[in-house]
């Protein structure tokens, strides 16, 4: 009993020391104390090919993730850090040559340019592209896979955004 008592502190210490640590967390999420409303514009789909609805599902997909994972709050007309962006590409291309003129494999990929403005301090802003990609078969028809491609590449986009604008690794 003693056991879960100690632990049971320890959490509630931890979980203390956490919450008044000027915006550190063991993530690793390093956000200013005084940055407290962020916004996500919504992006724009500069990529032939691409679905139209993919520069929305990535806005939304960001904004979630900043959301669930930060003590930031939406603010649309005087936010604290600023995202804008556009779909630049999406492409498909042959990744695993097999002998004679085929591939095993296909990849989807999908590229973001993304600014981020910090309206609190503008030396942390920034402006860069951030890509992913998913793999699958060359049998397989990417229309059968592009829904799940494009929710496991925007996690990671939105995860390498997310860790760019707040992290400082």
């Amino acid at each position: 009993m003693k056991k879960y008592l100690f632990l049971l502190l320890v959490f509630l210490s931890l979980h203390c020391w956490q919450c008044g640590n000027n915006g550190y967390s063991f993530r690793g999420i390093s956000i200013p104390a005084d940055v407290s409303t962020y916004y996500v514009g919504q992006f724009k789909n500069n990529a032939l090919n691409a679905p139209p609805t993919l520069a929305i599902e990535t806005s939304e997909a960001l904004k979630e993730k900043i959301r669930r994972e930060s003590r930031l709050i939406l603010n649309e007309t005087t936010p604290d850090v600023e995202f804008q962006g556009a779909i630049v590409d999406f492409r498909v291309s042959a990744e695993a040559p097999q002998p004679g003129e085929s591939s095993a494999i296909n990849r989807l990929t999908i590229v973001t340019s993304v600014e981020y403005i910090n309206n609190k301090d503008e030396n942390e802003g920034f402006k860069k592209n951030f890509s992913f990609f998913f793999d699958f078969p060359s049998t397989t028809e990417l229309a059968s896979v592009q829904t799940q491609a494009i929710e496991d590449i925007l996690a990671q986009l939105t995860e390498d955004i997310f860790n760019a604008a707040f992290t400082n690794w």
